[in-house]
């Protein structure tokens, strides 16, 4: 169950994301707000890859936009492109659905030292589906502003 919402929130991100030129998925959902559905995809990128892999799996990877740790730095889409952003978005997917599928049961644990503690991996499934669940409402009116579309 965890999987299938998780993969549903997923698809949905990129759902929000198809049909749009660069120039579009770079658009500012409302100024000063560096928001974009580009952003939303870098951003996501980062957290798939910090929670799966440097948290459950215990790698020592860096963030892929930032030197020094700081989530913010992939919200800016400035000159970013769709081909980049999705390449590394749907790279860290699949890394995290193969750390997921190895584990041999969603009670495996990892540090996760932003909290000073042990995590399971049915938290960080569970909060990576409350992580895009929240922005995927954001998507949701960053997409409508730019052409209408609007629905999952």
């Amino acid at each position: 169950m965890l999987r299938g919402f998780l993969d549903f929130h997923r698809a949905t991100l990129a759902l929000k994301c198809e049909g749009l030129t660069d120039e579009q998925l770079r658009r500012r959902s409302s100024p000063p707000s560096t928001l974009t559905l580009l952003g939303l995809v870098r951003h996501m990128a980062e957290v798939e890859r910090t929670w799966f892999r440097r948290v459950i799996d215990g790698e020592d990877v860096p963030l892929v936009w930032s030197q020094d740790g700081d989530f913010q730095a992939a919200y800016d889409a400035t000159g970013a492109s769709r081909a980049e952003a999705f390449a590394v978005w749907q790279a860290e997917v699949e890394h995290a659905r193969r750390i997921e599928r190895a584990a041999e049961t969603l009670d495996v644990t990892g540090y996760q030292a932003r909290w000073d503690a042990d995590v399971s991996l049915r938290l960080v499934m569970l909060h990576l589906i409350h992580e895009y669940a929240r922005h995927n409402g954001h998507a949701d009116f960053l997409r409508e502003a730019i052409d209408g579309v609007v629905g999952a």
